[in-house]
């Protein structure tokens, strides 16, 4: 009789994001976990973008119909499909403010599969890499996956403006750390860094010979006519920089899986062959609908941004009522990341909280750095009514455990 091994020839292989001091927790995803075992039926999930209020855009089904009636496009070189690439070039040398050529693009099945792609071709075990603290929690896993090394880098909390804390940055470069990961806007606070955050960075980068791989998925998701500046265009930073773009949240085209990787001529063999033994190819018929992004679709998208900004306002109202919780509006994205430190309690205790008597589920801070306690974030992009509804659900969960701490 064969005894099955059910254990890992090497378990070591895949690392978690720890928790440390966190008892029976010893990892991210087992606190997830453990988060979503209470969820009660029918509870509302704000830790995503509501693809029924916000369906895709109305052309999306009929280019994918069409490109479906072609078996040919089924199948692509690993890049993408060369008439869509050669579009792409053009719509994005516009939207980016440098120039773009098919050599710099490679499609990916989701921006959240570009990420593993650019970050698995530059970094491995043992590479250090410096990281925003908040930024996107798969930044960290993914990295941990690979078996890197973390250096996070603050980024202090203020009213007027944001500041990641580029000394803590030089001390990484200085260190030999030659990879720098962040998000612009940034997920999960909504931050946009300015030109000259930007510019301060860029110096840096250029000073010390570093490769930076952003993430700018929401960089067409802004309010108030907030200005955006993208890395790339920068003087000597376009073959410094891997660009992550796509149209699955302000588009609403998750659905499609498509994520659009922007980087240096130089790196994009080495991203290509880790796509090809992950998947191959971004899926054949949806390439297509990349030839539609970015163009001709302007006033389409300032509606969605009137819309996503009021929905910010309703939230922001909503958290304001309770005077001891801490929260700015945000410059980009569609999520809100409350301060509820002055609660004293772990984030992921907040969010059972929320989740078992509110019914609503939202990402507890630890998952976008281990050191962001007293955080929650929300994804407000819902329907008007039924958001204003669970806003109120959790104002009141908040304001009963406020009473509980002896906090008014």
């Amino acid at each position: 009789m064969i005894k099955q091994n059910t254990s890992l020839a090497n378990p070591s292989r895949i690392k978690e994001l720890e928790l440390p001091g966190r008892a029976g927790v010893n990892s991210a995803r087992q606190a997830d976990l453990n988060l979503l075992k209470i969820a009660p039926k029918g509870f509302l999930d704000a830790t995503h973008f509501d693809t029924v209020r916000f369906p895709p855009p109305p052309w999306a089904l009929k280019v994918f119909n069409e490109a479906a009636k072609n078996g040919d496009y089924a199948y692509s070189p690993y890049r993408g499909n060369k008439d869509v690439l050669e579009t792409l070039a053009g719509s994005l040398t516009r939207f980016m403010d440098t120039e773009i050529s098919i050599q710099n693009i490679i499609l990916a099945p989701g921006t959240q599969a570009g990420l593993f792609i650019a970050l698995s071709a530059i970094a491995e075990q043992g590479t250090r890499v410096a990281l925003m603290s908040p930024d996107y929690l798969f930044s960290a896993r993914i990295l941990r996956f690979l078996g890197a090394d973390i250096g996070y880098i603050p980024i202090h909390e203020s009213s007027i403006s944001p500041t990641p804390d580029l000394t803590a940055l030089e001390d990484e470069f200085t260190k030999g750390t030659r990879i720098l990961v962040f998000s612009n806007p940034n997920n999960p606070t909504g931050y946009v860094y300015s030109e000259n955050q930007l510019k301060q960075v860029a110096v840096l980068v250029i000073k010390y010979n570093v490769t930076v791989v952003i993430d700018s998925l929401y960089s067409r998701l802004l309010h108030n006519n907030q200005t955006y500046t993208h890395l790339a265009s920068l003087p000597g930073m376009q073959e410094r920089v891997i660009t992550l773009l796509g149209p699955s949240k302000t588009e609403s085209l998750s659905g499609y899986r498509l994520g659009v990787v922007i980087g240096p001529v130089d790196l994009m063999p080495r991203l290509e062959n880790v796509l090809s033994v992950i998947a191959l190819r971004a899926p054949g018929y949806s390439q297509h609908l990349l030839s539609h992004w970015l163009t001709k679709d302007e006033d389409w998208i300032n509606g969605l941004l009137k819309t996503f900004t009021n929905l910010r306002e309703m939230t922001i109202k909503s958290f304001r009522k309770l005077p001891w919780l801490k929260i700015e509006p945000q410059g980009g994205t569609a999520y809100a990341w409350p301060d509820v430190s002055a609660l004293g309690m772990p984030d992921e205790e907040v969010a059972k909280y929320l989740l078992k008597d509110a019914s609503v589920l939202v990402s507890p801070g630890y998952q976008f750095g281990v050191q962001e306690q007293g955080h929650f974030r929300v994804c407000y992009a819902r329907d008007e009514n039924q958001w204003s509804n669970a806003l109120d659900r959790i104002a009141a969960v908040l304001h009963d455990l406020a009473l509980k701490k002896g906090i008014d």
